[in-house]
């Protein structure tokens, strides 16, 4: 038996995504977004309107990074999300949190959190299914500390996943299986 549910963002976890950006004045600027995603290998795609004072920044600078917020921000992470960078200017300062410029593109990296994209901005789209930046991903960096062997480790990461049902934050950590290997065991 199944149970009817309310539509909403039903697909999840959803992860949490920081994108940071530099202001008119090259202060720091960064908002929470679990609408996003890979889009194919090498592109991101961010669900975000044109109100968000993230967009206009990506828009004048073509640029952002894309961090994987972790369990020990959980706190600045969803503040990223309750302030707008329209309404506090030291929005980024509030939070504690520290950031380095981008080796690639013209954004700033927030050194807290453990995995980082950089991305150029290739086309804002807007139409009747959504809304959203696209990026291509030209660096990828990751904090020493979720390295081992010379490979991320998502243990270490600690990354943290949004649950829109009950507005939870989960913290995405044990591997259960081997991906494309698994399955192998079904096929004839």
């Amino acid at each position: 038996m199944r149970t009817k549910l309310n539509i909403t963002e039903g697909i999840f976890p959803m992860p949490v995504l920081m994108v940071a950006t530099y202001n008119e004045d090259g202060s720091v600027n960064v908002m929470n977004a679990a609408w996003g995603t890979m889009q194919e290998r090498g592109t991101v795609a961010l669900n975000l309107t044109e109100s968000h004072k993230t967009v206009q920044n990506i828009k004048a600078r073509g640029a952002f990074t894309v961090s994987i917020a972790d369990a020990a921000h959980v706190a600045e992470a969803d503040y990223f999300g309750v302030e707008s960078g329209n309404k506090a200017a030291d929005k980024f300062a509030r939070s504690g949190l520290t950031a380095s410029k981008a080796e690639m593109v013209d954004a700033p990296v927030i050194n807290e959190f453990p995995l980082c994209l950089e991305c150029e901005f290739i086309e804002y789209q807007d139409n009747e299914y959504g809304c959203g930046v696209i990026g291509k991903v030209v660096y990828a960096t990751a904090d020493e500390r979720v390295m081992v062997d010379g490979k991320v480790d998502i243990s270490l990461v600690n990354a943290i996943a949004f649950d829109p049902y009950t507005h939870g934050y989960y913290r995405v950590t044990e591997r259960v299986g081997e991906a494309f290997k698994d399955g192998l065991k079904l096929k004839a």
